[in-house]
């Protein structure tokens, strides 16, 4: 190679679309290519895209008429587009932004280093959306995407079987199809040894994980990463209702790696939009499974995504997902107005909800969630977190925080907390990035928790160094 080239990855969505930039930062290192974070200085931008909402894919051709730009300005310059938009579109995607000169779909990473070769040769145009039936695996190289990095993504599974009426991603993703276990601990054995601590296991459904091919169930395979040596937590998502298991709500009390955390979409609080949303479970009986989960382990948070002003979602059926904000009582929400999408049953539907009206039930909502969230983080001040910290927080500004340096990382809770640390010589404290701490709570905000910590020597507890407060 006669230099290094650079990359320019615009990430756009999900978690498993950072999970597949990852993956093409990767596959392309080869090639000579290294990251810029300056899309002017690249010689190849990557727009991975997402198509579960309309805002999502605006902003993807947004940024395509700007590369547009500087494409006139500097014509080898390489545009590729993919994710969920380029599966979506396919070769219609060249005529709406002809300045791209690759378009790959999302089972088609694997091939990408022979397609931007062949582009870099040829100056050829090259469209890739075919799929395969099985998920394309790739190996990473000793120490690869992990390397400096405290939490990793790791997808387990891909595509959807449920088909809900609102959504694209059996369409743009697939089938479900699950990796292999070995795989998979392989994977986070290679991370963990770059010095990651948390890993995120993705799927569009990981209760149905390995269903299909006969693998391990998702609680087995939780307890065979559990028992990676040198991992600190685990995380997963998303979690689809009508698949919670007993032995998975189990495994939140029976794995001490497994963080007291679930993200459990639930849509509506109304039995008549779900079933038009064909999530196929009631709002009883998810009420039901939130209970068991308290029981199994009752500091678990709950985190949820609610859809408003969905085709025929009446007054009556947003007041029944009001309700049942309140008695659940998340501890956070993600809630979105509906959007038709391409290829999805509901953009068929009558009864649209007009957007002036949407607008007024997505209010509603994030301010009746604010309020629990709020009580939730106060409720917490004078308690003590176990935090996994991700390095120096972003609020460093002299005075902003008082003496010391701050930090920032997540409970096992998923709660952001930013803290001071000083030793107790009240010199500073040695890089606390990947420890755990444990930090005294003393405020609380609507998105992340304050604190402080002394830096003591080290206890361990299950092998685990933690730092006290």
């Amino acid at each position: 190679m006669d230099r290094n080239k650079y990359l320019y990855i615009n990430t756009i969505g999900c978690q498993m679309n950072v999970y597949d930039s990852d993956r093409i930062a990767t596959l392309l290192h080869p090639l000579g290519y290294r990251r810029t974070d300056t899309p002017g200085r690249a010689d190849l931008v990557v727009v991975n895209t997402c198509a579960i909402r309309e805002k999502a894919e605006q902003k993807a051709f947004s940024f395509l008429g700007r590369l547009a730009e500087l494409k006139r300005k500097r014509p080898e310059m390489i545009i590729a587009v993919g994710g969920c938009v380029a599966q979506q579109e396919g070769r219609h995607i060249l005529t709406r932004a002809p300045c791209l000169d690759l378009v790959f779909g999302t089972g088609a990473i694997g091939r990408l280093p022979r397609m931007v070769a062949r582009v870099e040769s040829r100056r050829c145009r090259i469209v890739d959306v075919e799929t395969g039936a099985e998920i394309d695996e790739f190996e990473y190289p000793q120490g690869g995407a992990g390397e400096g990095a405290v939490s990793r993504f790791v997808t387990i599974m891909q595509g959807c079987d449920n088909f809900c009426t609102y959504c694209v991603v059996p369409y743009v993703r697939g089938r479900e199809m699950s990796r292999r276990p070995e795989e998979i601990v392989q994977e986070i054995e290679g991370l963990v040894r770059s010095g990651v601590r948390e890993v995120t296991l993705l799927g569009q459904n990981v209760n149905s994980y390995g269903k299909k091919e006969g693998w391990c169930a998702f609680s087995e395979l939780l307890a065979r990463i559990n028992a990676v040596p040198g991992l600190a937590r685990i995380r997963f998502t998303t979690s689809h209702p009508k698949d919670l298991s007993e032995d998975l709500m189990t495994a939140f009390r029976d794995l001490d790696k497994l963080c007291n955390h679930i993200h459990l979409p639930v849509q509506s609080g109304s039995d008549a939009v779900l079933d038009r949303m064909n999530r196929r479970y009631t709002r009883a009986a998810y009420l039901s499974k939130v209970e068991r989960l308290r029981r199994c382990r009752p500091d678990i948070a709950i985190t949820s995504d609610i859809i408003v002003g969905f085709p025929g979602e009446g007054r009556a059926d947003f007041e029944a997902t009001l309700d049942l904000i309140r008695t659940v009582e998340y501890d956070s929400l993600f809630a979105f107005k509906y959007s038709d999408r391409p290829n999805a049953p509901a953009a068929r539907f009558s009864d649209a909800v007009s957007e002036a009206e949407k607008s007024d039930r997505l209010r509603k909502v994030l301010d009746l969630q604010e309020s629990y969230t709020l009580r939730k983080h106060r409720a917490l001040i004078g308690t003590t977190a176990c935090v996994l910290v991700d390095g120096p927080s972003k609020r460093q500004e002299q005075g902003e925080t008082g003496a010391g340096i701050q930090w920032s990382g997540r409970a096992a809770d998923n709660k952001i907390v930013n803290f001071t640390a000083l030793k107790e010589d009240l010199s500073p404290p040695p890089d606390l990035t990947g420890r755990q701490v444990r930090v005294d709570i003393e405020d609380a905000f609507l998105h992340s928790l304050g604190g402080k910590m002394i830096v003591r020597e080290p206890s361990r507890v299950k092998g685990e160094k933690i730092y006290a407060a």
